[in-house]
C-alpha cells in the first residue's frame, strides 16, 4: 500500500509542477522573475502556516535541532531561491517547452555529487543516461539558435537543476527525520526568509501586480510549491529519491503539452526529440 501511495504522490508532484510552470509563464509576462518568486513563496508560506496551526506542525518545527533547521535553511535557498531564480528566468526567456527538458536534468547532477563526494560508482547505464540528457540540451540549444532566442535562457536552465540537485541531496537526508508536511513547509518558510532580503530591491515591481496577476501566481504557488512539493517529499519519504525521481520524469512531457495547448508555444521536432531523450535519460540515471 505504501508503494502505491509513493507512486501516486510522485505522479501528483509531476502534474503539479507542470501546471505551475504554465501558470508562472502566464503570470510573469510583464514582471520580474524575483518578484514572482517572492509572492509565490510568501503565499505558500502563509498556506503552510495555516495548515500547521491545525496539524501541530509548529510543535514539530520547535522540536527540530539547530542542525536540522540549518540544513532545511540551506535546502530552501538552493531549491526555491537560487534554483528557482534561474528556472523562472529561463521560463521567461525561452518558454516552458524549451526550458523543462533541460531543467529536468537534476537527477544527473544529483548522481554527480554522489560520485564526487560520497563515493558512489558510475556505471554504463548512468553514462548512457547522461549522454541522452546532454543530447536533449543540445537539441534545445539548436532550436534556440534557429529561433534566435537569447542564449542566457539555456544557461539559466542548466544552472537551475544544478542548484535543485544540491537541495534534493539535503532533502534525502532530512526526509527520514521529519514528517513530509512539516519538512515541505519548513523548507519553504526558510526560503521565504532568505528571499525577504531582496524585497526592498523589487518592491516597486511587486506593487505593480494587479489582482489577476497575483491570482495566477498564487495558483502557481499552490500547484507547484504546496501540492507538488508536499507530494514529492511524501514520495521521497515513502520510496526514496532513487525511485520517486524517475516517476516524476513525466513532468517535462506534461508541461510541454500544456504549454502547446494553453500558451500556444509552437511544437518543434527537435523539442519533441529533446523531451523523449531527457525523459529516457532521467529514468536510466535514476534507476542505475
Amino acid at each position: 500500500m505504501s508503494v502505491i501511495v509513493g507512486v501516486l504522490s510522485a505522479l501528483t508532484a509531476a502534474f503539479g509542477w507542470a501546471f505551475a510552470s504554465v501558470l508562472i509563464k502566464i503570470g510573469m509576462r510583464n514582471k520580474k522573475a524575483v518578484s514572482v518568486n517572492i509572492i509565490r513563496l510568501y503565499v505558500v508560506s502563509i498556506i503552510y502556516a495555516i495548515v500547521f496551526l491545525f496539524t501541530g506542525g509548529f510543535e514539530e518545527i520547535a522540536s527540530l535541532s539547530s542542525k536540522q533547521l540549518l540544513i532545511a535553511f540551506i535546502s530552501g535557498q538552493f531549491g526555491f531561491v537560487i534554483g528557482d531564480y534561474f528556472y523562472l528566468n529561463a521560463l521567461k526567456i525561452t518558454g516552458v517547452s524549451r526550458t523543462v527538458p533541460v531543467t529536468s536534468s537534476y537527477p544527473l547532477w544529483t548522481i554527480l555529487w554522489a560520485f564526487l563526494f560520497l563515493g558512489r560508482s558510475i556505471n554504463a547505464q548512468i553514462i548512457v543516461g547522461a549522454f541522452l540528457v546532454f543530447l536533449a540540451i543540445l537539441l534545445v540549444r539548436q532550436t534556440e539558435e534557429e529561433e534566435k532566442i537569447d542564449p542566457k535562457g539555456l544557461i539559466f536552465a542548466i544552472l537551475a537543476p544544478i542548484s535543485w540537485s544540491l537541495a534534493i541531496t539535503t532533502l534525502d537526508y532530512l526526509s527520514s527525520q521529519i514528517s513530509a508536511m512539516t519538512l515541505s513547509g519548513v523548507r519553504l518558510m526558510m526560503a521565504s526568509l532568505g528571499v525577504s532580503l531582496l524585497i526592498p530591491q523589487y518592491w516597486g515591481d511587486i506593487k505593480r501586480f494587479n489582482l489577476r496577476e497575483f491570482g495566477v501566481v498564487s495558483l502557481a504557488a499552490i500547484f507547484g510549491l504546496f501540492i507538488g512539493q508536499y507530494a514529492f517529499v511524501t514520495s521521497v519519504g515513502t520510496l526514496g529519491s532513487q525511485i520517486a525521481t524517475p516517476i516524476t520524469a513525466v513532468n517535462p512531457i506534461i508541461a510541454s503539452y500544456l504549454a502547446i495547448a494553453f500558451l500556444k508555444e509552437p511544437p518543434n521536432r527537435k523539442i519533441i526529440l529533446s523531451l523523449v531523450s531527457a525523459v529516457v535519460g532521467i529514468i536510466l540515471i535514476s534507476l542505475a
